[in-house]
């Protein structure tokens, strides 16, 4: 799927904090220099850019992509629903997603959601709020991040302990990165 290490937070459902998370851990990642990229899946329409803004009025005209760029960062919106032939109802597949980073630039791939892929993934679990277990039926799980017990044959890591998360991934990115290497 991508050239970079790609590890999903994922959970049973949403609120269960998965974005608060990744807010901790990335700041943890970069003081490591680990260079992080997001991919973040929503259900929600959204736009980037505000009404009025040049950006705005030119995608709105029908621009399928626009690009605004400055010496601080760039954005690339595509409006999907204007590409000839593609299901508007459907969502961007993790893969599409991927291939628009640009993976000279990162070290590791962060993904929030697309929990049905097939990728490694930590499991935030509340006791208190979730019901299902996911890591109970999916063997992509390499480790549970809750803030209470949790039954389960899995490393389990502390929700509250973002310093011991990022210790975590650090391991697993090494084995990633030595076992793609000897590859």
């Amino acid at each position: 799927m991508a050239n970079k290490p790609i590890l999903s937070l994922c959970a049973s459902s949403s609120g269960i904090g998965k974005t608060t998370l990744l807010a901790k851990l990335i700041p943890l990642l970069a003081a490591r220099k680990v260079q992080v990229s997001v991919i973040k899946h929503t259900h929600h329409n959204f736009a980037i850019d505000v009404p009025g803004k040049d950006s705005y009025v030119l995608r709105e005209a029908g621009a399928v992509q626009m690009l605004l760029g400055s010496s601080q960062r760039w954005a690339l919106t595509t409006e999907l629903t204007r590409i000839a032939g593609r299901d508007p109802a459907t969502d961007s597949s993790l893969s599409e997603l991927l291939a628009q980073l640009d993976h000279q630039l990162i070290d590791l791939i962060l993904v929030e959601g697309f929990r049905h892929e097939a990728i490694p993934k930590i499991e935030i679990y509340r006791p208190s709020i979730s019901q299902l277990l996911l890591a109970d039926s999916d063997s992509s799980i390499i480790a549970v991040a809750s803030d209470g017990p949790v039954a389960t044959r899995l490393p389990i890591l502390d929700l509250n302990n973002p310093p011991a998360i990022v210790e975590f991934i650090l391991n697993w990115l090494n084995t990633e990165q030595s076992t793609h290497s000897n590859q």
